[in-house]
């Protein structure tokens, strides 16, 4: 089986272009008309809602995968619709990746021994069934981790990896601005914490390196921090590394440029609302509305693209 950052880096290089769709959904980001057609076919308004997400998301998905390799769907806002949510996310992901686009599950879960497996088979994996049989329900390509346990919380994740292929995203340096308030914290070496977890996050993917040069153990590090990034690049030279904090959160591509290696590789950019909801950015104004959220998302996605393209290689040429 391939693994998974052969198959990430393969799907960026596809396309020419490391943007992540972060398909982070609410209802009032979904044209009228969508909402209007799932509110006349399904009569509890849950099951109408989620139903109108998925609309939304597979029109996104359809114009876009030929631009953008990545989904990255945030767990939480189809968790708010409970089964029906659940639905969404699952046939969300199949959708997805039937158009060839490779899935990191935000869920950022954090457990330890079985239960921390349960949640790997969960969401990159198979479930045992009663009748003896297994199934994969969701069957992302990689899923976001919280490291706060250690090891424990970790390896079990690992083990389910290395059976099938996947990867994960261990947060290392958060976009958030209270992000300070822990992963700053000087250690008894000077070192602050975050650079801790840098050194466990290469440790776990040394022996995980694939013909890439780059390790299915990957690390979450934010754009709003690009003076931690460019020190954390060095630290976790095989590391695939996920940018969040792109637009919507105020950084800028030549911020997000520092997570990248010197060949321009080895790192995805997340975008949410600025893909989802472009047709609110100020150069569509008076032009396009939420009914041409395609197009506008289209658009969005190749100056984004053209935008990291060139941070990125003013970044490597002033290196």
């Amino acid at each position: 089986m391939t693994p998974f950052a052969d198959r990430l880096l393969a799907a960026v290089d596809r396309v020419k272009n490391p943007t992540v769709l972060g398909l982070d959904p609410k209802i009032d980001y979904v044209p009228t008309s969508i909402r209007e057609i799932a509110r006349q076919r399904f009569a509890d308004p849950a099951q109408a809602t989620a139903e109108a997400l998925l609309e939304f998301n597979r029109r996104l998905i359809d114009a876009l995968s030929d631009l953008v390799a990545v989904a990255k769907p945030q767990f939480a806002y189809y968790e708010t619709l409970g089964p029906h949510g659940a639905r969404c996310l699952a046939e969300t992901i199949r959708h997805a990746k039937d158009r060839g686009m490779v899935i990191i599950a935000d869920a950022k879960r954090n457990d330890i021994g079985p239960t921390a497996e349960a949640y790997a088979r969960a969401i990159l994996g198979e479930t045992d069934l009663v009748d003896g049989s297994s199934k994969a329900f969701l069957d992302a390509d990689a899923v976001t981790l919280n490291g706060y346990l250690g090891a424990d919380g970790i390896v079990p994740f690992l083990s389910v990896c290395d059976r099938l292929g996947k990867g994960v995203f261990v947060l290392v340096r958060t976009s958030n601005p209270s992000a300070v308030d822990f992963q700053d914290l000087p250690l008894a070496d000077g070192r602050p914490l975050y650079e801790a977890v840098a050194a466990k996050v290469a440790e776990w993917g040394a022996p995980r390196v694939s013909a890439c040069g780059y390790s299915s153990v990957g690390a979450v590090v934010g754009a709003t921090w690009p003076e931690q990034a460019r020190t954390l690049r060095r630290l976790m030279p095989s590391t695939p590394i996920l940018v969040p904090g792109y637009g919507a959160q105020g950084a800028t591509a030549d911020a997000a440029a520092a997570s990248f290696d010197a060949q321009g590789r080895g790192a995805v950019v997340n975008a949410s609302r600025s893909l989802m909801c472009a047709y609110n950015l100020k150069v569509h104004e008076g032009r396009l509305t939420a009914e041409d959220f395609e197009s506008a998302a289209r658009s969005e996605a190749v100056r984004m693209r053209d935008d990291l393209t060139a941070a990125i290689r003013r970044k490597n040429t002033n290196a």
